[in-house]
């Protein structure tokens, strides 16, 4: 991943710095709480003379929660499509995508059964579970074309749309498209490794 994009980590924020509206934050703990995917807006201000202590993700930067409760859990991203810059929590890396990765196929990819077993081996156990910028950029994924990037993202987002809306079926039809998204999510995220 380092190839693909840079890594940059957030900075701290306390609850006593949250106000009702000042500048919009992703916490590390809402990642797993309050966001899916992807979010054009924050549940999250700070007060805005923190605001230039702060570090930023830009619009289709990723902020990866680093710290958790489970290995399993670790690592979850967001994708902020926002259209100015958020400040994030220094318990989570901004992961500034270049131009060879869609930031929405990075995201999925973090949620396929290979990278979570890479990921997994590569967190510490503490108190929380972390894993820090550095071993995320060590993790490889497949990068195919940004027009097959598109289309995956295309089905995996329909797909995403079907499991998370309760208004678009019923639980045992929500719990079946989750298992067809998860093995068509692995199944076109899976590439056939090149000899070396």
């Amino acid at each position: 991943m380092g190839q693909l994009g840079q890594f940059e980590r957030g900075r701290r924020f306390t609850k006593a710095d949250y106000r009702d509206s000042g500048v919009p934050v992703i916490h590390y703990a809402e990642i797993y709480t309050e966001y899916g995917l992807a979010t054009s807006e924050t549940v999250s201000y700070v007060r805005s003379e923190l605001k230039s202590s702060l570090r930023y993700a830009k619009t289709g930067d990723l902020a990866i929660a680093c710290t958790g409760e489970t290995k399993e859990d670790i690592a979850k991203p967001v994708v902020w499509e926002g259209e100015g810059p958020v400040a994030v929590h220094d318990d989570c890396a901004i992961f500034h995508t270049g131009d060879k990765v869609l930031p929405r196929y990075l995201a999925h990819c973090f949620q396929t059964a290979s990278f979570s077993k890479v990921k997994q081996g590569l967190a510490t156990e503490g108190k929380n579970v972390r894993i820090s910028a550095a071993r995320l950029a060590s993790i490889k994924v497949p990068v195919p074309s940004l027009e097959t990037q598109r289309k995956i993202v295309d089905v995996l987002d329909r797909f995403d749309a079907l499991t998370t809306s309760l208004t678009d079926g019923l639980p045992a039809e929500i719990a079946t498209r989750r298992q067809q998204y998860a093995y068509y999510r692995d199944k076109l995220l899976s590439f056939p490794r090149k000899a070396s």
